[in-house]
This record gives C-alpha cells, sequence and structure tokens, in this order.
C-alpha cells in the first residue's frame, strides 16, 4: 500500500438498539453470521492449541538452536519481511514517539458492498524500497520502543504449511538466513525468549478475534455482509493508482484511514 493519512475519529461498536419493551434479561445477543463464526472459531481453535503447547519444548528449541544477533539488519528489510504488524500495545507506542510510522496492515480481510476495506491492525510503514521506516545506517532509530514481534524475532510459535502442505509448528523464521548460531543460550534467557514469544503469539490471536467480533457487531448493526469481490476489485483499482478507503481495528473500534498509491 501506499502512505497512509488517518481521519478525524473513530466508528464504535454498537449493536443495533433493542426494542424498550425488551426487559434487560431477556436480551440476547445473536450470533455472528456464519462467515464470522468460522473465523472467529479458527482464531479461538488456533489459541487453544497455542496455551496448550508445552513451554519448557520451546525453551528447549531455543537453546537448541543458540540464535544471536550479528547485527546484519538483514531482518529489517524486504529481503526478510513484508511488513511488521503491530499488535495493539506496539501501536499505543509508537504513537507516542513516531506516530507518521503506522500505516494500516496490507491484506484487509474484509470489505462491505459500500466498498470500504476492514483491517485487523496496524503496521509499521515501509521506505519506498520496502525497508523498515525505522532502519538507519543499519541501526533501528527507535529500538527501544521497537514492537513485539521485533523483539521475539526470529522466533515464532504457530501452525502453518510446510513445504509437503502438512501443517504444523514453526518455531524459527529464516533459519541460516541471517545471524549466528550454536551460541550457548543459558536456560533463564531460553525460557524468557519462550514466554515473550508465547505472549506475542497469544496477543496476536486475541487481537484478530476482537476484529472479527467486532466486525460481526458492526456489520449486523449497520445491515452490511462481507463481499470478497469488492475487496479484490478495490485492491486491484489501488494497485493501478486509485486511493484505498479502510476501517482499521484499534481497541474495539474502528479507525478510518485513507491510503493513497504509492507514487
Amino acid at each position: 500500500m501506499g502512505t497512509a493519512g488517518a481521519m478525524n475519529g473513530s466508528i464504535g461498536i454498537r449493536p443495533a438498539p433493542l426494542s424498550a419493551s425488551v426487559p434487560n434479561a431477556l436480551r440476547v445477543t445473536p450470533p455472528p453470521p456464519p462467515f464470522f463464526a468460522r473465523r472467529i472459531a479458527f482464531f479461538e481453535a488456533e489459541l487453544a492449541e497455542l496455551r496448550a503447547y508445552p513451554r519448557e519444548r520451546l525453551a528447549g528449541i531455543v537453546t537448541g538452536i543458540g540464535f544471536a544477533c550479528d547485527g546484519c539488519a538483514r531482518c529489517c528489510t524486504r529481503q526478510s519481511n513484508d511488513h511488521v504488524f503491530l499488535l495493539e500495545e506496539d501501536a499505543d507506542r509508537l504513537r507516542e514517539v513516531a506516530p507518521d510510522v503506522l500505516v494500516p496492515a496490507p491484506d484487509p480481510e474484509l470489505a462491505d458492498r459500500e466498498g470500504r476495506l476492514y483491517v485487523s491492525g496496524y503496521a509499521l510503514a515501509t521506505t519506498e524500497n520496502g525497508d523498515c521506516v525505522f532502519l538507519e545506517n543499519g541501526r533501528c532509530r527507535h529500538y527501544a520502543a521497537r514492537p513485539a514481534i521485533c523483539r521475539v524475532y526470529p522466533y515464532m510459535l504457530h501452525r502453518e504449511p510446510g513445504a509437503d502442505g502438512r501443517v504444523d509448528w514453526r518455531q524459527l523464521a529464516g533459519l541460516g538466513k541471517h545471524g549466528e548460531y550454536d551460541t550457548a543460550i543459558p536456560p533463564e534467557e531460553a525460557g524468557r525468549c519462550a514466554d515473550e514469544t508465547i505472549a506475542y503469539e497469544a496477543a496476536f490471536l486475541e487481537q484478530m478475534i476482537g476484529f472479527y467480533r467486532a466486525a460481526a457487531d458492526y456489520f449486523a448493526a449497520n445491515d452490511l455482509r462481507h463481499v470478497q469481490k469488492v475487496r479484490d476489485d478495490r485492491l486491484r483499482a489501488h494497485a493501478r493508482g486509485e486511493p484505498l478507503e479502510l476501517l482499521v481495528y484499534h481497541r474495539g473500534r474502528f479507525e478510518p484511514c485513507r491510503v493513497e498509491p504509492r507514487g
């Protein structure tokens, strides 16, 4: 995506008003539509699997790999990562030190029939060549405020398909592409890495669940439905040079944002 400009205000997630004649005790929140229910169920199942994963197993993997950062900064470039997704805590922190670097995350998940796209959070802006906007002379300009994913990288803990198509746990990104290996990692350091990685992955899944729940409420309250073709058409139009109107999920609300095409 190109440059983003936030619009004033945010859109609260308010269910459609109920009749005043219905007692509070009898009011029932309707279940989300099937599309939203499936997405919520998927991420809830992933979160349950994550919480059941033995922390000691991940700590053992950290010890066995022995990764050590050598300052190459390749993880901050498009060579290794196409974007840095921000948890809500990251977005709040970066708004205090560098508010202009927040942009809607790429690949918005939803669209309504009016042509508005909905995305689950913010990402860090990138330079024209796709590198992180914080990268300067091989170092991070805001290292102390860096996002959670940067703090745990290259460790991760989520399930995804491998080269053979089999879905299994993946615990490390970019093996052999950066850093040093076989470094001695003290047990307490390995445990800290495991805890921070699991905490990041849990926060990400919780944010996705919150996004789909909020979207389901908002769509129901405003008589909207997700239209995949609208999403695809708007992204193609944006690639041809048209601006994009998005609603970015943050803290239970949707924040309007307009994204101009690059160049």
